[in-house]
């Protein structure tokens, strides 16, 4: 397998709604034993490290009862697919029974003759964990009740959406603190000791599959979460966690889905990556000082956030940005030090997003301008080495004359790789023009002529080198717009 890159590019797949689609395509059952040798080196053409299948796990009839059986749901269904029918909704795939995998997906041989032809290709695999809740229909609920939360006949009075009647007893459903909870799960008591010796069991039998963890939710089981939740302080779960299943994959990697501003936290607890949501959001408010001060922080941080523009939670980006902030967006996200985080759709300008209910998606049109721009995207993350395993540093954007303010509007940076290659991005991320002066963080260049060219663009301009360092490289660019420009001799 080829040596790992600092930043890695990661892609997620609806496994359900891809597998059905090609189904569909080729008129007959697609597996993942049946993904072809072509279709994974196209994964590794594109430059990528590491394939997430979302929803491999297996569901239950409880599950699916409740998804085809919530009105407010079926809407939102019915809005992704207007000929929706009773198949498509085959349950939560965070409602989960059991760790195997599906028979309708190709079972555990399947998934490992997938995996094993990733890895030929210099692929990992990432498949989820959900550690907070299960299906009301996993073993655990008969064989190990005292695994769940379990509640009062009062609290159920009060509350009747947030219970449910299992084995003999009031069982909480899973949720966490600023919302009701979910109908299709049951809550798990991380209070029980118990409880933890099995999860662990369930994390190295995961581990045994693949190369990584995504980890649903993985803010509520800290303990402070946990106690807000649900009033009672359980021990830390996941040093143990992570520890015991090294232990055996000393090379495994765990990546949490994170929310609150507690990434830092979850990184200290051992996590490898966690969910970047604070530039997201930064990102959506289209004001470049906040995210030019979250990209301040330390690389020691930085490095292991997991950055995106859309995921399966969140609205398609096609839909939640106008077309050129969104290649702002990507560039900002993209460039910047972390695993970059894309989804299935994205690069054709899909604008549906699938719930996780569902096994079949919509068919969109595709979008040629995204498609041609996240190709040259994809195709300059993987040929340029600075931008995988390079240093980073944020460059103070200033005023390109007094009084010109617009030097506000831009968010710009610097590459520079082990075999010496420098790269710098520049970022306008306002609706209005902006200019600005970049004094370059290369002194060396003092004393030479400086060429550079806009490797996601056309552009191309001869400098002097102390210009650059002393005075700074003059950018003017239009609304959101952006430059990428590799600095070579003349």
């Amino acid at each position: 397998m080829a040596a790992r890159s600092r930043y890695p590019s990661l892609f997620q797949i609806n496994t359900r709604v891809w597998l059905q689609r090609l189904t569909h395509e080729f008129g007959r059952q697609i597996t993942l034993a049946d993904i072809d040798h072509k279709t994974i080196a196209g994964f590794a053409e594109q430059g990528f490290d590491w394939i997430w299948l979302l929803s491999v796990w297996q569901t239950g009839a409880a599950g699916r009862a409740v998804s085809r059986g919530n009105p407010e749901w079926r809407r939102e269904f019915a809005a992704v697919l207007p000929d929706l029918t009773e198949d498509d909704i085959c349950g939560s795939g965070f409602a989960i029974t059991a760790y195997t995998v599906s028979d309708t997906l190709g079972g555990s041989a399947g998934l490992a003759h997938f995996r094993e032809r990733l890895a030929r290709c210099g692929i990992r695999l990432m498949l989820d964990f959900v550690p907070n809740h299960t299906a009301p229909d996993h073993p655990w609920v008969s064989s190990h009740p005292e695994y769940y939360m379990e509640a009062s006949e009062e609290a159920m009075s009060h509350e009747p959406h947030n219970y449910m009647r299992a084995a003999g007893k009031i069982l909480a459903h899973g949720r966490d603190p600023n919302y009701p909870g979910w109908p299709d799960t049951l809550q798990l008591n991380y209070a029980n000791l118990d409880l933890h010796v099995a999860q662990i069991d369930e994390l190295i039998a995961i581990a045994g599959m693949c190369d990584g963890a995504r980890c649903d939710m993985a803010m509520l089981l800290l303990p402070e979460v946990f106690q807000r939740t649900w009033g009672i302080t359980p021990s830390s779960f996941w040093p143990q966690a992570m520890a015991a299943v090294r232990v055996r994959y000393l090379n495994f990697i765990f990546m949490a889905e994170a929310y609150w501003d507690l990434e830092w936290t979850l990184q200290q607890q051992g996590f490898d990556y966690c969910y970047d949501k604070r530039l997201y959001d930064r990102l959506k408010e289209g004001v470049a000082g906040p995210i030019r001060d979250h990209l301040g922080a330390g690389l020691d941080y930085q490095d292991r956030l997991a950055r995106f523009l859309e995921n399966h939670d969140e609205p398609r980006a096609a839909a939640e940005f106008p077309w050129q902030q969104h290649q702002a967006a990507a560039v900002v996200t993209f460039l910047s030090p972390g695993l970059r985080l894309f989804q299935h759709g994205q690069f054709e300008g899909a604008r549906l997003r699938v719930p996780a209910h569902l096994c079949r998606g919509p068919i969109e049109p595709i979008n040629q301008a995204y498609a041609q721009f996240y190709a040259t995207l994809l195709r300059v993350l993987k040929e340029t080495g600075a931008f995988r395993d390079g240093v980073w540093s944020q460059i103070d954007a200033q005023a390109a004359w007094p009084d010109n303010w617009t030097s506000e509007c831009f968010v710009a940076y610097a590459w520079t790789s082990g075999s010496g290659s420098r790269h710098v991005v520049v970022v306008n991320y306002a609706g209005n023009q902006g200019q600005c002066r970049l004094k370059l963080p290369f002194p060396d260049l003092r004393g030479t002529t400086v060429r550079l060219v806009d490797i996601l663009g056309t552009e191309c301009y001869v400098r002097d080198g102390n210009d650059l360092v002393d005075n700074g490289l003059y950018i003017d660019l239009a609304p959101w717009r952006f430059n990428v420009f590799a600095l070579q001799a003349v």
